[in-house]
């Protein structure tokens, strides 16, 4: 396209009305310096002799999150190799450059203050850049061929890296830095990646999305059978589905290992193969739906198998706590916050910290597995979650948008360890829930909230956020909140399509809210720092297209659950 075209005029304008390339985050300019668009001395430095930092070392690679590990190890063999491919003469983006190149700041911002940590950090990263230009490097040749061999022992049996893309794209620009031929099976595997995961086919053109989610689907699925009774048709799905689930079971070694060494693998990753990164969250809830499918499977050679697989993941699960109380998504006591304080931290989350989501998940699955509150596991995570608690009576969402997932994680995993839900702490949470009900009995939330107070439980209503709600406020178990709750059914049902589907354009997933530390924040005081609004741009937010279906489903069935019991009780008190 010609640079004056429309759309790229149109980009061009937005891009220099919100401060220029100036404003640019670490990965822009490290795109533009391959494309030989900006220096690369003026990209933060990421030295690949990162990878001797020993365990014990604040700058341990094992300290950043997962994915943020899996993305770095690449970029520290592009940012030592600096290799560039130049655009054309006619496709350079002089246009962003306004007043020319020459005039132009390629320096990363100064931050106030002689003497900070940030201060510091950015002296340390001129010096990096500066040690490139030196005619002499210690042991560089050694790091970066031990980088490069992390890369390899890290792909995944179907070619990509940590199941997700960014990793996936580094390590293949690394790897052909490295000169790779494109032929080569680690290079191979990792481009047919494309095909696999990266790429679908919408409306006529080929679109990207950011990872695949297999097991989460699956187990949710599974939930949605369950709440809704088994439909006929149901159970012989299942069992296919439990045989795929036992066949996944992460049984070898990961990244957790280097700071968990206690423990044995026992969980289940999101992807379809990503055995490195097994999480939590996905393993919370398999353990759910396991233990609840158990009893109605006939054939008891499964029935073990199923006993052995939940046993494991209880195990690892336990062993995966951290010291607060609370369990992260992928690793324990990731929480080194030191982190976020280098240039190269300006993008989504460094750090994989407890959340209340996650929590609340794992303490369900121990509950069904016989645990309550007297165990001690449980006792810690009970009180993490208290602490979490909002003022106004809400949790914080990590990986769901927003507080109405939060909350809505936290109440059905209290109900089921045996707490009182008269409590008041619980029933402030469900009035909050009552509060923010729209007048059309559904609930939204915009993602807007990781940035706006102001919109927290505010949004236009989603199938997904309502089936969430009404999973809380079915879990606080009070006659006072049945005209919501009607209210909220009346919704689903009004809205949904003829085919039994859902709407949802709504992204309601979270990956990252961009704040940088991976946990909730102090928006009053903070938000001015993270460089972005309510069109969070340091954020990555998903959209889940079995969300809209799932989740309703299993909020209805709970729901016809209830009156069925209540209809039973009524009969045995009149009879």
């Amino acid at each position: 396209l010609d640079p004056d075209a429309a759309p790229l005029k149109t980009a061009r304008e937005w891009i220099v009305n919100n401060g220029g390339l100036a404003e640019t985050r670490v990965f822009t300019r490290y795109w533009l310096a391959l494309l030989g668009e900006w220096p690369w001395q003026y990209t933060p430095a990421l030295p690949p002799e990162i990878i001797f930092i020993p365990p014990w070392a604040p700058f341990n690679l094992y300290k950043f999150a997962s994915w943020a590990r899996a993305t770095l190890l690449p970029l520290t063999i592009l940012s030592a190799r600096r290799p560039i491919r130049p655009l054309p003469p006619e496709k350079k983006l002089d246009e962003l450059f306004p007043d020319g190149r020459t005039n132009f700041d390629f320096r990363l911002p100064r931050k106030k203050g002689v003497f900070s940590w940030e201060r510091f950090f950015l002296v340390t990263d001129y010096l990096l850049n500066r040690y490139v230009t030196f005619p002499v490097h210690p042991f560089r040749e050694t790091a970066i061929r031990s980088c490069r061999e992390w890369i390899i022992g890290h792909q995944d049996a179907d070619g990509a890296w940590g199941g997700i893309q960014p990793p996936w794209i580094y390590s293949l620009m690394a790897l052909g830095a490295e000169e790779y031929a494109l032929d080569h099976p680690v290079m191979a595997a990792g481009l047919n990646g494309f095909n696999l995961h990266w790429s679908y086919e919408r409306n006529g053109g080929i679109y990207l999305q950011p990872s695949e989610s297999p097991i989460w689907d699956t187990v949710l699925s599974l939930l949605a059978f369950l709440d809704c009774g088994m439909p006929p048709g149901t159970l012989e799905a299942a069992e296919k589905a439990v045989d795929y689930l036992l066949r996944e079971q992460v049984l070898v070694g990961g990244d957790w290992q280097v700071f968990v060494k206690d423990a044995e693998p026992g969980g289940w990753a999101f992807e379809f193969e990503n055995d490195k990164y097994p999480d939590v969250d996905d393993t919370a809830v398999a353990v759910i739906v396991l233990l609840r499918l158990l009893p109605l499977m006939k054939d008891t050679a499964l029935q073990h198998r199923m006993q052995t697989a939940v046993d494991r993941a209880v195990a690892w699960m336990l062993a995966m706590q951290n010291p607060n109380g609370g369990w992260a998504a992928f690793d324990r006591d990731n929480t080194s916050k030191i982190l976020t304080l280098i240039p190269f931290a300006d993008f989504g989350e460094l750090l994989d910290p407890p959340s209340v989501d996650v929590t609340a998940h794992v303490v369900e699955a121990l509950g069904l597995y016989g645990h309550n509150l007297e165990s001690p596991a449980v006792a810690r995570a009970c009180r993490y979650m208290q602490r979490e608690q909002e003022e106004d009576g809400s949790w914080f969402g990590r990986w769901g948008v927003n507080y109405i997932y939060g909350t809505a994680a936290v109440l059905p995993a209290l109900e089921m360890v045996g707490e009182n839900m008269q409590a008041e702490y619980i029933q402030r949470a469900a009035r909050w829930l009552i509060e923010h009900q729209n007048k059309d009995g559904g609930w939204g939330e915009s993602c807007g909230s990781y940035m706006d107070d102001d919109l927290r439980g505010r949004g236009p209503s989603t199938a997904s956020q309502t089936g969430w709600a009404l999973m809380a406020l079915l879990a606080a178990s009070s006659g006072d909140f049945d005209q919501s709750i009607q209210q909220g059914l009346n919704f689903l049902c009004n809205s949904q399509r003829q085919d039994g589907t859902w709407d949802e354009p709504q992204y309601t997933g979270t990956g990252f809210p961009g704040y940088g530390v991976g946990e909730r924040v102090n928006l009053a005081k903070d938000a001015g720092r993270f460089g972005q609004g309510r069109e969070l741009a340091r954020a990555f937010m998903l959209n889940y297209n079995l969300y809209r279906h799932y989740f309703p489903l299993i909020a209805m069935g709970r729901a016809q659950n209830r009156l069925n019991q209540a209809t039973t009780t009524a009969q045995h008190t009149n009879g």
